[in-house]
């Protein structure tokens, strides 16, 4: 009996910690094995703080795919040029761009953001929607050496995604006899559309 009862204990203290664990892991409490501060070293010393900040060059002009692409691009050499043909200063790292620019090659940029191949996030929906740079970015604006400001977890995107449909609707989700979430939508009686959910699975995993 005493046996038993332990096994209980045990198998219940298990199955608390499981769903404890993943209730963190979701709701952003808990981040494993994500990226949040990771700031590679570049092959030139390309400045954000100069450019975005200083100068207040608009980010999808070196980011051009951004309006209409997953990916925001990374800018291609004659895009660079278009600025740098006209500047004269004395820079080995000026250089370096004007070689490869004239050779023909491309300067190999490391990547910082980081996301799993399963998940497919999409820049220029959220462009479309008035969404700033610096929401997941951070202020890219200050930033000498570019790292990964936000840790990008499902648990940070989701949250995101909770708060505007919060607001662009006034209510919060409500879940069906099976547990899942239903979508959002206006009052179908005064004949407007239905909004689609913004944190069904098949959002951002496709």
């Amino acid at each position: 009996m005493i046996k038993k009862l332990i096994g209980a204990v045990v198998g219940l203290s298990i199955l608390f910690g499981v769903w404890f664990f993943f209730h963190l892991l979701v709701n952003n409490k808990l981040s494993i094995g994500y990226n949040k501060g990771y700031q590679p070293d570049q092959p030139l010393p390309f400045s954000h703080k100069m450019h975005a900040g200083d100068l207040q060059l608009d980010c999808k002009y070196c980011h051009s795919s951004a309006e209409v692409s997953r990916h925001s691009g990374v800018p291609s050499m004659n895009v660079c040029m278009n600025c740098h043909i006209n500047i004269n200063k004395q820079s080995k790292y000026l250089d370096t761009l004007k070689e490869a620019y004239n050779s023909g090659d491309s300067v190999s940029w490391v990547k910082v953001h980081m996301l799993p191949d399963h998940v497919k996030f999409n820049h220029a929906p959220h462009i479309k929607a008035g969404k700033e740079c610096q929401t997941c970015h951070g202020p890219v604006e200050t930033m000498e050496k570019v790292y990964q400001y936000s840790d990008l977890s499902m648990g940070w995107c989701i949250n995101c995604h909770r708060e505007q449909m919060e607001s662009a609707h006034g209510k919060t989700s409500s879940k069906t006899s099976d547990g899942s979430l239903t979508d959002y939508s206006d009052d179908e009686s005064k004949g407007e559309k239905w909004v689609p959910s913004l944190i069904n699975c098949s959002t951002c995993h496709y």
